[in-house]
């Protein structure tokens, strides 16, 4: 797991500059870091949606996700995680007569954006996976210490726009990769080529849906239901390849 103990501390890095410089930028220029990264953000969710061999794979993915992760209720489970987190750290810096309850919620939604956004930037995509399996399994650390120069650099930019709430992206992602690199050795044995291809696929659409709604706020889109997409990808691509034999 040193390769995403070397993700989490650069994140942690990347937020901490971001939040000591974010707080000289201007408004208009803190608007625009968040406008250019949601830009960014697309066009690699695009990139990736480009490895799908079969769009109909990733179409049948997100529709059977939303409707899991919709009943699951997953983006409430991960907005209560971003708002607990956010009294918790917040409550000291009240006054005394005022409660966590009674907080400015323009900074409390602020946080949870910056929680939910990065969370889900940080943890989507095919680095995320590989790089923790390599770790896992051979003890090879190089895609994730790729991986970690990616990350502190886009944290800093977040943490100076989107503020406090990057910094904890850091938990989901130790959670996240730490758990691939424990089980590596059977998701080695599992993912074939083009189950990988049509979750990186479907992973680049909800990247493109977190550009959309929560960077770019063209549209909100509950991009945290679609979260169960990325294990039914494969799920049918596997499906597929046992009733065509």
């Amino acid at each position: 797991m040193i390769g995403t103990l070397i993700n989490v501390a650069a994140i942690l890095l990347g937020s901490a500059v971001g939040l000591f410089f974010g707080s000289k930028l201007s408004a208009p220029i803190r608007q625009t870091l968040v406008a250019g990264l949601g830009l960014f953000t697309a066009v690699i969710g695009v990139k990736m949606f480009s490895k799908s061999e079969n769009e109909l794979i990733v179409l049948g993915a997100l529709l059977l996700g939303g409707i899991v992760g919709e009943s699951l209720k997953i983006e409430d489970f991960i907005k209560n995680i971003g708002s607990w987190l956010e009294s918790k750290f917040s409550r000291s810096s009240l006054p005394n007569n005022l409660d966590s309850s009674q907080a400015n919620h323009p900074q409390r939604d602020r946080f949870i954006q910056g929680f939910l956004t990065t969370s889900l930037v940080f943890c989507i995509g095919p680095m995320a996976i590989l790089g923790s399996i390599q770790d896992g399994l051979l003890g090879d650390y190089k895609l994730l210490a790729i991986k970690s120069t990616l990350d502190g650099f886009a944290s800093l930019a977040f943490a100076s726009s989107l503020g406090i709430g990057v910094l904890f992206s850091a938990i989901p992602v130790l959670v996240y990769q730490g758990g691939i690199s424990l089980l590596a050795g059977l998701l080695q044995s599992v993912m074939s080529t083009p189950m990988m291809n049509e979750m990186t696929a479907t992973g680049g659409v909800l990247l493109l849906g977190i550009a959309i709604s929560n960077l770019l706020e063209i549209k909100r889109i509950r991009v945290g239901s679609f979260l169960p997409a990325l294990v039914f990808a494969p799920l049918i691509v596997y499906l597929i390849s046992v009733f065509t034999k």
